[in-house]
């Protein structure tokens, strides 16, 4: 049988309990009560924290000319002689690490510091193409949705080229070049190419909010574009931004990943986890060890921004539902009976 449908007394009551719950907080401390409610978002973000600081403590990492050594006594570059024939030394069950525990591929190195200089490549090209792909996206979103008119139907016209053209393809053709100047480069190619979706949704939001009545005051009171636009409208549209955000983040390491494994993303000498995975595909049958961790890398990554981009949806959209403890409950009950 279903579950009758709650009166309207007791919505109402629900909805004063929630008010109760957020009043006196600010914004920001609403979010972060919101967001710490959010056991896969915290989870994840934990684990996101604890991969990123165990890739560059680890192997270290390199600045220019200067490098920074980290704890791991191997380098991702150094080829060593064979040990257990290449096999994995790490045993969970009886907690041995041993001196390879992701084994050796067939030159003698170190597939732990392959994968943890990988995965910092990936990492800092996820960050970058969100940055990028982040700022354009809102600044041109921003921009058409305020303004509307002429400037409005330029900006989604250059949009809608952008879409039409593959990102993967666009990585295919310029990949191969940029790529060997670093992942760096590689990133800036790939965020000024996926900002389009973000845009969209960027000017929807603007569209909505600029017939609200604190623009109105603000024009009133003889407030400028730039600052109707960055002061008032926009903080009011970050839950999407920010949101939008970690999906675009989550995609791009996917992104990097293809074009790498195709052989058109980060070239030699340098590495990223989609180029172990393509370098080591042939050993899949023999030595599946060589893919199954820069894989798991992988999917550890994004499965982690995606949850932490779900719980920010959970705690920026202010429409969400949120049911009232059951310590909320006790006490309105005890103050209806009374």
């Amino acid at each position: 049988m279903p579950e009758p449908a709650p009166s309207i007394a007791e919505e109402t009551n629900e909805n004063a309990i929630a008010l109760k719950e957020v009043e006196g907080l600010s914004q920001g401390q609403i979010v972060r009560r919101r967001f710490s409610r959010h056991r896969g978002a915290v989870i994840s973000m934990i684990v996101l924290a604890a991969i990123v600081l165990l890739a560059f403590t680890s192997v270290g990492f390199v600045i220019g000319d200067w490098r920074v050594p980290g704890w791991w006594q191997y380098d991702w570059a150094e080829a060593v002689a064979l040990e257990n024939n290449g096999l994995p030394t790490l045993d969970v069950f009886h907690f041995v690490v041993g001196n390879h525990p992701f084994g050796q591929d067939e030159i003698g190195r170190d597939i732990f510091a392959v994968v943890m200089r990988g995965t910092q490549q990936s990492l800092m090209i996820m960050v970058i193409v969100g940055f990028i792909g982040t700022f354009l996206g809102t600044v041109i979103g921003a921009i058409s949705g305020y303004y509307r008119g002429v400037v409005d139907g330029t900006l989604m016209r250059f949009t809608d080229i952008v879409i039409t053209i593959p990102v993967i393809v666009i990585g295919a053709v310029l990949g191969r070049t940029v790529g060997i100047a670093g992942a760096p480069v590689l990133a800036l190619v790939l965020g000024a190419v996926v900002w389009t979706g973000l845009a969209r949704l960027v000017r929807a939001e603007f569209l909505s909010l600029r017939e609200r009545e604190f623009v109105d005051a603000a024009r009133v009171a003889g407030a400028r574009d730039g600052r109707i636009i960055f002061r008032h409208i926009l903080p009011n549209a970050i839950g999407v931004i920010v949101v939008n955000a970690t999906l675009l983040m989550a995609a791009a390491i996917l992104i990097e990943t293809g074009l790498s494994f195709l052989g058109y993303g980060v070239q030699s000498p340098d590495t990223s986890l989609g180029k172990i995975v393509s370098e080591n595909q042939v050993a899949f049958s023999t030595r599946p060890w060589l893919f199954w961790w820069p894989g798991f890398f992988i999917i550890a990554i994004a499965l982690c921004v995606n949850f932490i981009g779900d719980g920010l949806r959970d705690a920026f959209d202010p429409r969400q539902k949120r049911m009232p403890s059951l310590r909320a409950l006790a006490k309105a009950k005890q103050g209806g009976s009374a």
